[in-house]
Parts: C-alpha cells; structure tokens; sequence
C-alpha cells in the first residue's frame, strides 16, 4: 500500500517544499497510514513536523490539548471534527498546515455512531484555508475502507497544496 501511495507522497513533499511549508498529521481511523506515507519520502523533515493516531478520547484529549467542551455537539466521522482537530493539530505542531481524518473504518461500533464506511478529512493552512473531504465507501470492509480514507486524505491534501 505505501509503495502505491509513494508517488503522490513524492508529489506532496514537492508542494510543501516549493512553499517552504511543513505540515502536522492527525490519523484517525486511516491507523497512521497519512503520516506513514509522507514519511516515505527521504528527507521528510523538511516538511513533516510531527503528528498520531487519535484513536481514543485519551488520545484525543493529549494530543490537541482541547478542553470537553470544544467537541459540544460534535460527532466523530463528521466536518466539524475534522476541522477542529486539522486546526488543533497545525497549531499544536507549530506547522502551516494541518490534516485531520475521523472516520468509521467498520468490524465494529464506533463510539459516535457513525456509519462504516464514512470518513471526513479536513486540510488546513496559511490565510484561513480550510477544506473538508467526505468519503463514503458504504462498505464495512475494515481495511479496504483505511485504505480509502487514506487515498481520499492524501487526495484532498494535494488538491489543497495544489491552488
């Protein structure tokens, strides 16, 4: 799977480079593979700051460090979230951009409710730039649907990189 997405990944670093930019990575139900497959272009200090796998409330609450209260009427799997957490982690991370991925993989409940198969990735960058990516797979094949989420991401953050 990294071998596929190594091109695209190539292709990121070139963008994030040319604007001298670095980016922080929040995976969700994509289990690290967004952040494993920038990583695997050489010399990815360049434009990787850092990030993790938010996977649990516990993850959640350190890794962004926001207050309960910043996720009211939230719902895992959805804009919103995404959103807040590609914020939390570019400012976290002290990087230009940020993404973000929650999703419902499917093989079991998720906590939010959501359906397998959904996912939403959310950029983040200079000047206020925000866009949101919802994927949909209606499948409940477990890695078939992080292997999409993760195509998906990495798509919406090249797209994003790319205006």
């Amino acid at each position: 799977m990294l071998a596929e997405l190594h091109p695209q990944a190539i292709r990121i670093a070139t963008l994030l480079r040319e604007r001298g930019e670095k980016i922080a990575v929040a995976d969700g139900a994509t289990g690290g593979m967004i952040a494993a497959s920038l990583l695997t272009v050489p010399g990815a200090l360049d434009f990787f700051v850092g990030g993790g796998v938010v996977y649990s409330f516990r993850a959640r609450d350190v890794l962004f460090d926001l207050p309960r209260e910043a996720y009211k009427g939230m719902r895992g799997a959805s804009e919103d979230y995404a959103l807040l957490q590609a914020r939390a982690i570019r400012d976290n991370f002290g990087a230009e951009w940020g993404i973000a991925e929650s999703g419902s993989v499917g093989g079991s409940t998720h906590p939010s409710g959501a359906p397998a198969g959904s996912s939403c990735a959310a950029v983040v960058g200079p000047d206020g730039f925000e866009f949101v990516c919802v994927t949909e797979t209606g499948s409940d094949d477990r890695i078939a649907n992080m292997k999409a989420f993760t195509c998906a991401a990495l798509q919406t953050l090249e797209d994003a990189l790319s205006t």
